[in-house]
């Protein structure tokens, strides 16, 4: 994990972020069903499982932390979602990746404004890293340290937003970025 201050690497270069970030209500063709939505015609694909171990094998991973890390929250919202259906829910990964999917949506609150939105999505998502630390007893779990990523969540929780953020334009809303302990492979 590092700060905002930090210059930010990209986990999978080769892949182009979108032109811009979706947000309800906003205005913005929707990504999917618009045909002037960033990733028409793309929504076909299904990800293959996360495999905790191999997590820097996961190219859906990778793709939705940098979309988290460069302020595309419905994007990576959207790409843990999808995650985290393929990869059984109800395990230990898929839980994990709930808890990835109620950070994003907390980023996405804070796109709306909604002050509570962002708090209850935030604190869950530091319970559901809670629960995931005290079953699996690492400290790190797919590349990310459970620590953090808990006191992430819950600073998450806390903090005061800018308002009025420019439409469509893909802005970081927290002070810290998701990075993983070692570089992705290849």
């Amino acid at each position: 994990m590092r700060t905002a201050a930090t210059e930010i690497p990209r986990l999978l270069p080769n892949v182009e972020l979108p032109s811009y970030t979706y947000t309800t209500g906003q205005g913005l063709p929707h990504p999917y069903r618009d045909p002037k939505g960033h990733s028409h015609g793309k929504k076909g694909r299904t990800p293959k499982p996360l495999i905790a171990e191999r997590w820097n094998e996961s190219p859906a991973y990778l793709l939705a932390l940098d979309h988290f890390n460069f302020g595309y929250y419905w994007e990576a919202h959207d790409e843990w979602e999808r995650l985290a259906r393929v990869s059984n829910p109800e395990s230990l990964v898929g839980r994990f990746l709930k808890g990835l999917v109620k950070m994003a949506a907390a980023g996405l609150k804070v796109r709306e404004q909604s002050v509570h939105g962002v708090r209850r999505h935030a604190a869950s998502a530091g319970e559901v890293f809670a629960d995931v630390a005290a079953e699996c007893g690492e400290e790190h779990y797919c590349g990310l340290e459970l620590t953090t990523l808990q006191f992430a969540a819950d600073r998450a929780a806390q903090l005061s937003y800018k308002r009025d953020l420019p439409v469509g334009e893909p802005l970081r809303v927290f002070p810290f970025v998701l990075t993983p302990e070692t570089p992705p492979l290849g």
